[in-house]
């Protein structure tokens, strides 16, 4: 796809699908539950598919989660503990993907699940749960710094072990905000779950059946602020539903893209940002992301174009994502003059020099944040996007925002 601007302040409302992550944990409360509503579910491939598995799930003994990480995950905590017995796969990708930590406290619980091929990775054959012999909670102990989806689905399906579940996180704990909203959307269908420190209990009483609204998606917002942050001056977006009050670790956007000269206004039922003013700075600001993972490709390609060095940390999470995210940061932004470089220790220092959108063309390596991450540039200069569609995974309609808001899209011959 060729994307361009064709000049003037960027100015109107842009709509995000729902959240992702709190629809997905949504679907497999309700789906535990037996019941409620679940509104303004997105309609990105992911909660989709999310939807269609739990619904064939009872009739079939084969499913796969395609490239869905979230869905790996969160389906393998359900499948066993709602004693479904079959095969758990994935894409060629998926397969190359850990889930041993999550497996491994599943069979402590009492899963049985097996691997088909290599030890620790999909595809996964579930065959049912073996329930403890006594009413004394499970214990489990993993580390913090592992993906919070896997502590996310372990804590989702607590109420439905015997004696309920007592799961200590040792070391350091990455992504708090992800487990804090699992946390908030189980008592919200009504489990007893409490925390002191790094040890999580959750009591094992079954969920109720609850109507809830998700709010939109924090993470797709942060391409309106990129956009914000690049545009000629005056530009200004309103983005429906969002709240001040949210579940979602991905707000942090707002706070990180003032240092870019976006100012975020609340409104009742919206965000509306607006460019202000910031001084030049040219030493790097220091930014983590250990809450926030999802949110690094946005802001190190917006540092690289307005030359604004910024020293990134909590990153080891993205080489296991869709694809390993920060070689392909590397090798994306150094076709603009921008740069990732490592640090060491975990660090990486996101720079340019002498950046520049002359119609290059942006490998996407079936991720869809390094579209939408890269899109913005287009308020720069022309460029391309390969594999555009690789956006359906999360956010279905944003060419169609784009176009709406008066970039030109046209399709590569």
């Amino acid at each position: 796809m060729h994307l361009s601007w064709p000049g003037g302040p960027l100015r109107g409302t842009a709509h995000l699908p729902a959240s992702k992550s709190e629809a997905n944990r949504a679907l497999i409360l309700q789906a535990l539950a037996g019941g409620g509503t679940i509104g303004n579910l997105s309609d990105a491939h992911d909660t989709q598919l999310m939807q269609r598995l739990l619904a064939a799930a009872p009739g079939t003994a084969e499913l796969s989660a395609e490239d869905a990480g979230t869905v790996m995950r969160f389906l393998t905590a359900y499948l066993s503990v709602t004693n479904w017995r079959g095969r758990l796969t994935g894409t060629a990708r998926m397969q190359e993907r850990p889930i041993g930590v999550l497996v491994e406290a599943l069979r402590q619980a009492g899963a049985s699940i097996s691997y088909e091929n290599q030890e620790g990775y999909p595809p996964l054959q579930i065959e049912g749960f073996a329930a403890k012999a006594d009413d004394e909670p499970t214990r489990l102990a993993v580390r913090g710094d592992i993906s919070s989806q896997y502590i996310s689905a372990l804590l989702m399906v607590g109420p439905y072990l015997l004696g309920g579940l007592r799961l200590e996180l040792t070391g350091h704990v990455g992504s708090r905000p992800y487990i804090d909203m699992t946390a908030a959307l189980m008592q919200r269908f009504g489990a007893r779950y409490s925390a002191e420190g790094n040890v999580l209990t959750v009591l094992p009483q079954p969920y109720q059946a609850t109507d809830y609204t998700v709010e939109s998606d924090w993470s797709a917002a942060s391409y309106w602020y990129a956009m914000v942050a690049l545009a000629p001056a005056g530009s200004e977006i309103t983005l429906p539903w969002l709240r001040r009050e949210s579940l979602q670790g991905d707000q942090a956007i707002a706070a990180m893209m003032t240092h870019f000269g976006v100012k975020t206004t609340f409104l009742a039922d919206a965000v509306h940002l607006q460019q202000h003013a910031v001084s030049a700075n040219t030493e790097p600001l220091t930014l983590d992301f250990t809450d926030c993972p999802d949110l690094a490709q946005t802001i190190a390609v917006v540092a690289a174009a307005l030359n604004q060095p910024v020293e990134m940390t909590g990153l080891e999470s993205l080489r296991i994502k869709e694809t390993d995210r920060i070689a392909a940061l590397q090798t994306e932004l150094a076709k603009f003059g921008g740069g990732l470089r490592d640090l060491g220790e975990g660090r990486f220092r996101a720079e340019s020099s002498g950046f520049a959108v002359r119609g290059q063309s942006v490998a996407t390596y079936h991720d869809h944040r390094m579209a939408m991450a890269f899109a913005p540039l287009a308020l720069r200069g022309p460029l391309a996007v390969e594999a555009p569609s690789v956006v359906k995974k999360s956010y279905p309609r944003f060419w169609k925002e784009l176009a709406k808001s008066g970039f030109v899209t046209t399709e590569a011959d």
